[in-house]
């Protein structure tokens, strides 16, 4: 038996959401065009027969600006240290320098992959070359092309992690797929939807707070705060006579009837805390 952490690094956008819902074969981590839409270290596990691995999804890696952005660093530090295996995950498009650079500052102790991704968008040539220069590098043992949009190459990427992967007994029983609590579940599709349907600002000013999850005989009632910065933020978010709002929860809904097989009823509010996201008090009442 094989068990064990196996982590996934790598700039904002580089697609480690894509990769760790791939490698699950379910939506486990919220996904979108913008970068930073991963806040939390959010951890899946995968059981078969002869292996458990927990993989983590971690925020991009990035210089902090505010309180938010340094426990998103946090959560990247955690999992620096209890990571069995790391999967260095770059968009094969970008400047490998730049990956490069990133990867050898986290100083890693635990053997790593790194994993060329949007392979099926370069030629073989730019491939080969950028899979050459990652190999040459002294952090890696080994180099992986995929598409985690595509769903190619995921095979090829868990076989790779099987090898580095420690002998041991599973850390959690059951067919659990996450430690994480349901409603941080539910606060991410809401939150997922406001990355979707709003402009560049909006979202990074957002998060949302799961208030009341109560299960009846024939639905869930879900009641959650939207939380943003300013009143101008709030207007933006409800939409001229609440059409926005209405289409958050509509979308929001859907989502979370499919994640969780039941109906629900979700109740959205919209509250404006000024600079939540540099207050200690109030990121640790929102889960941060």
């Amino acid at each position: 038996m094989k068990s064990g952490f196996v982590n996934i690094f790598g700039k904002p956008n580089a697609g480690k959401s894509t990769l760790l819902n791939a490698l699950m074969g379910e939506k486990m981590a919220i996904v979108s065009h913008k970068v930073q839409t991963t806040r939390h270290r959010i951890k899946a596990i995968l059981t078969e027969k002869d292996y458990q691995i927990i993989f983590s999804d971690t925020p991009g890696i990035i210089e902090p600006k505010y309180k938010l952005h340094e426990k998103m660093m946090e959560a990247v530090r955690g999992s620096l240290e209890d990571a069995d295996v790391a999967l260095l995950i770059t968009d094969v498009r970008e400047n490998a320098e730049e990956s490069h650079a990133i990867f050898s500052a986290l100083k890693l102790k635990a053997p790593a992959i790194v994993i060329l991704n949007k392979a099926d968008t370069v030629n073989g040539e730019q491939l080969k070359k950028t899979a050459a220069f990652f190999a040459a590098q002294s952090y890696c043992k080994e180099v992986v092309s995929l598409s985690a949009l595509k769903n190619t190459g995921i095979d090829e990427l868990l076989s790779a992690i099987l090898k580095y992967l420690p002998e041991g007994a599973p850390f959690y029983e059951g067919d659990d797929l996450s430690d994480m609590p349901t409603k941080f579940f539910v606060s991410e599709i809401i939150r997922e939807k406001i990355f979707l349907l709003y402009g560049e600002e909006i979202p990074y000013h957002a998060t949302v707070l799961v208030q009341e999850f109560k299960e009846k005989s024939t639905l869930i009632k879900i009641s959650a705060e939207i939380i943003v910065q300013r009143e101008t933020q709030k207007v933006i978010i409800i939409g001229s006579g609440g059409s926005m709002i209405k289409k958050l929860g509509t979308d929001a809904r859907k989502d979370i009837e499919a994640f969780l097989g039941r109906k629900v009823f979700l109740e959205l509010f919209v509250k404006v805390r000024p600079k939540w996201r540099d207050n200690e008090f109030q990121l640790k009442e929102y889960g941060y």
